[in-house]
């Protein structure tokens, strides 16, 4: 069976993806591939790039909104749950488990 192709835009100072199983680097390749479910109820999306990811300029990294700003990716009559939502994000996005993207990554000609 052939592998879809499907061009993702990454910012160009991103970590580079790193093994499947190894710890997340922040590359953001997962993310802007497909959001997860979490990712689906916030950003209201189903395919393409997740909105509540976030670059991180200061660390040239990209990051879960969910986690460094609730405030950002709920909707104005859900921000009271900001707090909530920054405790159980990480287990919900499964934070620290490790990279669990099956993609391969290949620089744009």
């Amino acid at each position: 069976m052939k592998a879809a192709h499907r061009v993702v835009m990454i910012h160009p100072q991103a970590p580079p993806k790193p093994a499947h199983g190894a710890p997340c680097n922040g590359c953001g390749l997962c993310c802007l591939s497909e959001p997860c479910p979490l990712g689906m109820v916030l950003s209201g999306r189903r395919r393409g790039a997740c909105g509540a990811l976030r670059w991180s300029e200061a660390d040239a990294v990209y990051r879960c909104g969910a986690l460094n700003a609730p405030d950002d990716v709920l909707r104005p009559g859900w921000r009271w749950a900001a707090p909530l939502l920054r405790r159980l994000a990480p287990r919900w996005i499964a934070a620290g488990v490790g990279c669990d993207a099956h993609l391969e990554t290949a620089p744009h000609p």
